[in-house]
């Protein structure tokens, strides 16, 4: 089939393959199901030769190859093939941001650079600094245990080439430096092997992973080898869109992304891992289709939230964190871990920034103490990734006076920050690059872990200081949506959710019972005290959104929520880091979490639990009809068309069983509620292509005692031309002492039926009949 016999992108389904458990065969045997199911396109995970083991593929170490794990590029095409076979695209995820290094001996350009320096052909691929303070001039690897040095290596000689060799790692000998000792011989290289705590890294990184070295794709010779497939997979037809994976850490974004589609070509789908600010737009100069839906899913989340939760809440906070946790208090805690981010784990990015800026700007008589405090408040006080987009004019300037303003005293080290960014050289690429990954350092992976206010608002690109969205604003985001980025993805699980969609959804009906939740955590502090209150707030959220129905927890439930408490230990950095384990506190905590298990809150949790169940369907459900039928290309994580309890990664990247989804599909009529949802919504795109992408966005308002708990919108070529219908319950525990009989919804003309339910409507209908068996209804008018 040729690339044109694919249908438009409509939906996608997102695989996350793994060379033991989803390769391109398993995915090529998947594509049956999916057809059925209705998508348009197949969305894979990063299939590029990865790091030996990757799960994930994030962490490219051949960008010439496809990963011969996952099947090598025969396996991709049989894969294509197929998939086209049955109607199917196919869009793949890069990472143009940077490269896997663990292991140097698997990444043949990382290899080549150590070797050979500056004479090497890779030089110019790598984002180097050999000016790092203590490096005398030789790229820093921070590979050594702590207090370990040269004489704490040997001579690996058992190959053809002689390696330096620090336990199990190996590390390249320049063609004749190998004689002396292995000291000597390692003061030979271009490199310089560094403890990993000594604070030296000679080469940008993403974030703070050292095992992930940046790569200069602002270079084009660089950019032309790091998409050598990407080439070949257009020139071949292979590949309908592409998703990138954080623009913001490269030099250049809006550079790359001009280059990237002129690669495409204008009719590729392409959609990026931009993460939007609070009130941030999507820079409509960028030539990308749109984001990859994190701003829908948080809009999503915020919208199922009941305000009237708010100030119960927001006192449990106090009584459990001591601070209230609102929208001051998260503005304050962000500006502070930033700071502490840049002070200790982007130092060596910082000091790096430093240097450039002096570089661009000059010395200016100003200390570097100075310079440094002045980038670390700036950076610190941005309220989005990155500054240096269009829509954001003026926003830096604002920064830069209020600081300037509260800090008198970094006046002339602000002014020649600010000459160095005016000259758009260095420093303001390497300021921007500085500021995202403060971000998403400080944010997503501390202070996300530390909230506790409601933690399904604390999800990338969330705002959980402003609790809820009123309906109103929600239909205006989505018809903006509607009529601005038509294709931009929208999401409600990823491989980057601190949480999957179902766990957030049962978290966010709390926020209808709260004060029912408070009384329970009083009761439950008594029966199994947590080891810190501020944490245990936390993780009594967390387990109550994964807790089984039936209330049994399985061994594997159980090992998966240790884990889980563990990653979120060391990230919230408190009491014990990745760094500086705290053995002690951590085992305290997995007693604790056993104690909850095993001890007398075990049946007050499943009962609870069990009394909230159908309200967190209404949610679960009605999230997931609004993002299937409405603006944007919809995206349905694996598994995510049943039930998922799935945490951050790496539980979330778990083998799906689809065979029970398979079954489900061939016998319909026992089939839960979401699958069928998911089911009939994506045939609905599929049939009706011209009232989705690129349609209309109406809202619909009810009206009687119970409309406030109502979200309806209609979908359709044009506004006067409707021809589907999405209904969702909101709010539903508010709802038992109103009655549905005096609320009416009132449907465009003609006929219409519920696709999930079969009942026909006319007109003006009760929501009593709408939504009497299920809380969500996917109408769709007959003559369509």
């Amino acid at each position: 089939m040729e690339p044109s016999e694919v249908p438009a992108v409509q939906a996608t389904y997102r695989l996350q393959l793994r060379g033991d458990e989803l390769r391109f065969d398993d995915a090529a045997a998947l594509v049956d199901y999916l057809a059925e199911l209705g998508i348009s396109h197949l969305y894979l995970s990063p299939v590029l030769t990865a790091t030996v083991g990757s799960t994930h593929g994030y962490d490219v170490t051949d960008p010439a190859t496809v990963s011969d794990a996952l099947g090598g590029r025969a396996g991709l095409e049989a894969l294509a093939a197929r998939a086209r076979s049955r109607g199917i695209g196919l869009v793949i995820d890069i990472v143009p941001n940077h490269v896997g290094v663990a292991d140097a001996r698997q990444n043949h350009w990382w290899w080549d650079l150590l070797q050979h320096g500056q004479q090497s052909r890779y030089a110019r691929h790598f984002d180097v600094d050999r000016e790092s303070d203590g490096a005398d001039g030789k790229i820093a690897l921070p590979a050594l245990g702590s207090g370990d040095g040269p004489d704490d290596l040997t001579v690996d000689r058992t190959g053809p080439e002689p390696m330096l060799a620090y336990y199990d790692k190996r590390f390249p000998v320049a063609p004749g430096t190998d004689t002396g000792t292995a000291a000597e011989v390692h003061e030979r290289q271009a490199y310089r092997l560094v403890p990993w705590d000594s604070g030296l890294v000679g080469y940008r990184r993403f974030f703070t992973i050292d095992d992930l070295a940046a790569v200069r794709v602002e270079d084009p010779a660089v950019f032309d080898d790091a998409h050598v497939q990407v080439a070949e997979w257009v020139a071949d037809g292979l590949v309908d869109g592409i998703r990138v994976d954080h623009p913001d850490g490269l030099a250049d974004p809006t550079g790359y992304l001009v280059r990237l589609r002129t690669l495409l070509g204008p009719d590729r789908w392409l959609v990026i891992e931009k993460i939007l600010g609070a009130d941030e737009p999507l820079d409509p100069t960028l030539p990308v289709d749109g984001t990859t839906g994190y701003d829908a899913l948080n809009e999503l989340a915020a919208v199922f939230v009941d305000p009237r939760g708010e100030s119960a809440l927001t006192e449990l906070s106090r009584r459990c964190t001591g601070t209230a946790e609102d929208a001051a208090w998260f503005h304050e805690q962000e500006v502070q871990s930033k700071r502490a981010v840049l002070t200790e784990g982007l130092g060596p990015e910082v000091r790096r920034l430093v240097r450039a800026v002096r570089r661009d700007a000059g010395t200016a008589g100003v200390d570097s103490n100075a310079l440094r405090e002045a980038v670390v408040a700036v950076a610190a006080a941005l309220p989005v990734y990155r500054a240096d987009y269009a829509p954001l004019a003026g926003m830096l300037p604002r920064i830069v006076g209020e600081v300037a303003g509260a800090r008198p005293e970094l006046e002339a080290a602000l002014q020649l920050l600010v000459r160095a960014l005016s000259t758009g050289g260095e420093a303001a690429a390497r300021f921007g690059q500085v500021c995202g990954a403060a971000t998403a350092k400080a944010v997503e992976d501390r202070l996300f872990y530390r909230a506790s206010r409601l933690i399904s608002l604390q999800e990338v690109g969330g705002q959980p200081g402003r609790f809820a969205m009123p309906v109103s604003q929600f239909h205006l985001a989505w018809q903006e949506r509607a009529r601005r980025w038509p294709q931009a993805m929208t999401a409600l699980s990823t491989h980057d959710t601190k949480r999957s969609e179902d766990v957030r959804a049962r978290i966010s009906v709390l926020s209808q019972v709260a004060t029912q939740w408070a009384a329970h955590l009083a009761e439950w502090d008594g029966l199994a005290p947590s080891p810190d209150p501020a944490f245990g707030s936390f993780l009594w959220q967390t387990l109550f959104g994964v807790w089984p129905e039936d209330g049994v927890v399985t061994t594997e439930l159980r090992g998966r929520v240790h884990e889980y408490a563990r990653k979120a230990l060391r990230e919230n950095g408190t009491r014990t880091t990745w760094t500086q384990v705290d053995d002690g506190f951590e085992a305290a905590v997995a007693g604790w979490i056993d104690a909850v298990i095993d001890g007398p809150v075990h049946d007050a949790m499943t009962s609870f639990v069990g009394s909230v169940s159908r309200h967190v369907a209404a949610v679960s459900l009605g999230q997931k009809l609004l993002q299937l039928l409405g603006p944007g290309i919809p995206d349905v994580y694996q598994g995510t068309e049943l039930w998922d309890d799935s945490l951050v990664d790496p539980d979330n990247r778990r083998p799906v069983d689809f065979d029970t989804r398979r079954r489900l599909l061939a016998h319909p009529e026992a089939a839960p509620p979401k699958f069928r949802v998911v089911r009939e919504a994506l045939h609905l795109r599929r049939a009706r292509p011209s009232s989705f992408v690129g349609g209309a966005y109406v809202p619909l308002v009810a009206a009687g005692p119970a409309a406030g708990h109502v979200l309806a919108f209609g979908r359709g070529p044009a506004a006067d031309d409707l021809d589907v219908v999405a209904v969702a319950t909101l709010h539903t525990v508010a709802l038992s002492d109103i009655d549905w009989e005096e609320t009416v919804l009132d449907l465009p003309s003609g006929s219409w039926t519920d696709r999930l339910t079969g009942r026909a409507f006319t007109g003006s209908v009760p929501l009593s009949e709408i939504l009497g068996t299920l809380p969500v209804a996917a109408i769709a008018r007959d003559d369509g």
